[in-house]
């Protein structure tokens, strides 16, 4: 079934995570976030007050960026961090695992890491997401991640920050949604920029998309409606 324009916009977290933005910057996001109806804005920690009381009665959610973008604070700063975003007004939690973990083999540590980070979420009844940052894994370690969010059941697996040295790929949310199953949704972010970037991640089993070019997306996905319309009238 078709997505309608309102379907897509819900899927999108309208990303704004330069660390030179300013207020009216902001302001202005959650303005664009709250009229073209995006799920959320994902933003660092410090401005998620101002956005929370922007957002206020839109529907629109702060998704925060938690030891972004290197996932390298030590596991009591993450649950800190966490807890202190959500306190402030964070309705989602984007956190990034700590790849140095990942590299050396300390399944053990990933998996408290992720335990813990996606206990708190849960507690407040915020949705949990988990950065993979692909980019820097092999095929194996991406599986090994994935297997160690089927037992801890966090709500979304991610696949990057957008701060790497790759963005998402069709291959690795295919992988991903393949490893996970039906029961943990995956988040492609990074380098989405057009509708067509858009609909291919979603037909390759991604249900939220990151991408500081959501505007540009509806719109090019809203043209897209009008001219098939026009072709069958």
């Amino acid at each position: 079934m078709k997505l309608t324009v309102e379907q897509l916009a819900a899927k999108i977290d309208q990303t704004l995570l330069k660390p030179y933005v300013t207020y009216e910057d902001l302001r202005r996001h959650c303005e664009k976030a709250a009229a073209y109806g995006f799920k959320t804005v994902a933003i660092n920690n410090a401005p998620i007050p101002f956005c929370h009381d922007l957002l206020q009665g839109t529907g629109v959610l702060c998704d925060a960026a938690i030891s972004f973008p290197l996932g390298q604070c030590t596991l009591e700063t993450k649950v800190f961090e966490t807890e202190d975003a959500i306190r402030k007004g964070a309705g989602e939690v984007d956190y990034v695992v700590n790849l140095t973990e990942v590299k050396s083999g300390n399944w053990a540590y990933v998996e408290e890491e992720m335990r813990r980070l996606v206990a708190v979420c849960r507690a407040h009844g915020v949705t949990s997401k988990v950065i993979f940052e692909t980019c820097y894994l092999t095929q194996e370690e991406k599986e090994k991640l994935c297997a160690v969010a089927r037992r801890v059941r966090p709500d979304f697996v991610k696949t990057s920050t957008g701060f790497g040295t790759g963005g998402a790929t069709l291959d690795d949310v295919r992988l991903m949604k393949h490893c996970v199953g039906d029961g943990i949704r995956v988040k492609a972010a990074g380098g989405i920029r057009t509708v067509d970037d858009a609909l291919a991640f979603l037909k390759a089993g991604a249900d939220r998309l990151g991408t500081s070019a959501g505007v540009e997306i509806v719109e090019g996905y809203r043209a897209l409606l009008a001219r098939e319309n026009e072709e069958q009238a």
